[in-house]
């Protein structure tokens, strides 16, 4: 029988706190996950267990003693993320992640990419003027969309900004809801609204929307417009057409940067219809200045049962395919 091995740390007292969670929920979950033993004894904390698992503990606790002694909160996904890349010996990442910081929200909260995904993210929408972000729902992709759109706005690189997102499940046609454009509009934005409250504050977003810096509006109103100067954010683009996508691509003018939201696997297109952010990815792979970021389950940031969820559903989806490639193969 192998000898059990043990870590010992000396970390932050004023950190512990942090670092363990509530009720001690987040070294329970190292406890679980690495198949480990963490007690904080005498201001120390011993992890014991197989030597390469004991190692790879304590390496997340100490990336996690490293955030929270940059004033930054713990958050769940934090330590979920940290697990994650600690058993594929990765979890120094999560140090460098965390000093990346696009902007604050109105009540001083930072926004900075969590994952590896996100980063690359955030990386290429500075580099490159059109980014296509795409993934299943809880990445953060149009989240960090907004953040990076409001951050550009202040610092006066652009001189508005531009929401539209297709409303589909109207068909385009805002006639079946009743009111103005805006409160037509309204129900299918709401997820950029929120985006918008949150980093701008209520006040400043409604200064901006009435000075028409700000603009929201459905995939429709783009048409026949040059787009200059502007960050534009196009949201749900896996239900464009393809022809809806490049009249959308062909408004953008000089001084613009465009990202195009999407995840291909929540379309509420007819069945049988092309989807114009599938068109665009074989169309425009290898163009200069644009760029193709795909986040995955590792990158949803909601609650972690999302990502359990999401997870599940790509590995059903991945041996639906497999069962039918085998069925033709047979044929």
């Amino acid at each position: 029988m192998k000898e059990e091995f043990t870590v010992r740390l000396d970390l932050p007292a004023e950190h512990m706190q942090k670092i363990f969670g509530m009720q001690d929920a987040y070294v329970k979950k190292l406890e679980r996950d690495f198949g480990v033993t963490i007690v904080d004894r005498n201001g120390g904390v011993t992890i014991s267990g197989a030597e390469n698992m004991a190692r790879r503990a304590a390496s997340v606790l100490e990336q996690l003693s490293i955030i929270s002694g940059r004033g930054n909160e713990i958050e769940e996904q934090s330590v979920d993320y940290a697990i994650t890349m600690g058993m594929e010996e990765k979890e120094k990442v999560i140090t460098e992640i965390d000093t990346d910081c696009i902007c604050h929200t109105v009540n001083g909260k930072q926004i900075r990419p969590k994952t590896l995904g996100q980063k690359a993210y955030v990386d290429a929408i500075r580099k490159n003027m059109i980014v296509f972000g795409l993934g299943p729902a809880g990445t953060g992709k149009t989240y960090l969309a907004m953040a990076m759109a409001i951050t550009a706005f202040k610092n006066d690189e652009v001189s508005r900004i531009i929401l539209t997102r297709p409303a589909i499940e109207a068909g385009e046609k805002l006639g079946f809801l009743p009111g103005d454009l805006q409160s037509k509009v309204d129900p299918y934005l709401r997820p950029l609204y929120d985006a918008l409250y949150q980093i701008m504050g209520a006040e400043s977003f409604s200064k901006n929307m009435e000075k028409g810096l700000i603009e929201v509006a459905p995939l429709a109103y783009m048409r026949g417009r040059t787009l200059d100067n502007a960050y534009i954010i196009l949201d749900e683009a896996q239900n464009t057409t393809p022809a809806q996508m490049k009249m959308f691509l062909t408004r953008i003018g000089f001084g613009s940067k465009v990202i195009v939201t999407g995840d291909a696997s929540q379309k509420d297109l007819a069945p049988g219809s092309k989807s114009g952010l599938d068109v665009a990815a074989r169309v425009l792979a290898k163009i200069d200045d644009i760029a193709f970021c795909t986040l995955t389950s590792k990158d949803v940031v909601r609650h972690p049962l999302v990502q359990k969820i999401v997870k599940a559903y790509d590995d059903f989806e991945a041996r639906e395919k497999n069962r039918s490639r085998e069925k033709h193969g047979r044929r």
